[in-house]
């Protein structure tokens, strides 16, 4: 079995002898991670607002129609940015996210460049790929509905589907979803605790602007994931429920 403090060592020794790109691949899929998530906030500023009538009603009445139609415009606009944005997030960033994946399963034993964040769009598993991702991301928001905990849950079990992919783009969804499951199976609450031991870099990459994220915490964190995924593979190798 393994424990967080081996994990993070052998992460470590991976992300060192192959840093800069280490560090390229990880902003990449932070920034793909969270283009669904981003939050859009538009402030409306009423600037030389002149009352053209000389009634009450008549000022309030200008006032609701005007804000009513900026309103409706801004409605529009977010609209738009937030269809814009799952687009991407589903149709280029889960694919540069499992591209992303491979790399940091290949930086064990090599030195491979970034340009590994592509193979998710290029392989001939790609629409598997996206459809995998997006039932992923999907059962997830469904299951966090019922309460965080469910949610929470389901990102674990759910937590080796990415690294699944990047080495079988072709394997079918629902045998990527019982072998992520099946690896998960008595681990979550372990990985949970793993996850826990990257507050402290957390917060000191808060404090630092992110500046200790980009360059540290990030592919510190993905070097280590991928770590868990290895160990796990070679569990289910044993078990026999891959082959």
């Amino acid at each position: 079995m393994w424990t967080s403090a081996e994990l993070k060592i052998r992460a470590k020794g991976a992300f060192y002898k192959n840093y800069w790109h280490c560090v390229l691949t990880a902003l990449v899929m932070s920034i793909f991670a969270g283009v669904a998530s981003l939050d859009i906030k538009k402030y409306i500023h009423v600037n030389d607002f002149y009352m053209y009538s000389d009634t009450l009603i008549g000022n309030i009445g200008y006032f609701v129609m005007r804000s009513l139609d900026r309103l409706l415009g801004v409605g529009i606009i977010l609209a738009m940015l937030g269809i814009l944005f799952k687009f991407i997030k589903v149709f280029i960033g889960n694919p540069l996210y499992v591209g992303g994946c491979r790399f940091y399963i290949m930086n064990q034993t090599a030195n491979p460049t970034a340009a590994e964040l592509g193979f998710g769009m290029q392989s001939r598993g790609y629409s598997n790929v996206v459809l995998t991702m997006f039932l992923k991301n999907l059962y997830i928001f469904l299951w966090s509905l019922l309460l965080a905990i469910p949610g929470i849950i389901k990102h674990y079990e759910y937590l080796m589907i990415p690294y699944i992919l990047a080495e079988n783009p072709e394997m079918d969804r629902q045998e990527v979803f019982l072998i992520s499951k099946r690896m998960m199976e008595g681990q979550k609450m372990n990985a949970f605790v793993l996850d826990l031991t990257f507050i402290g870099w957390e917060i000191l990459s808060a404090i630092t602007g992110g500046i200790v994220g980009v360059f540290f915490v990030e592919p510190y964190y993905r070097a280590t994931i991928a770590e868990l995924y290895s160990v796990n593979r070679t569990l289910a190798y044993q078990d026999g429920y891959i082959r």
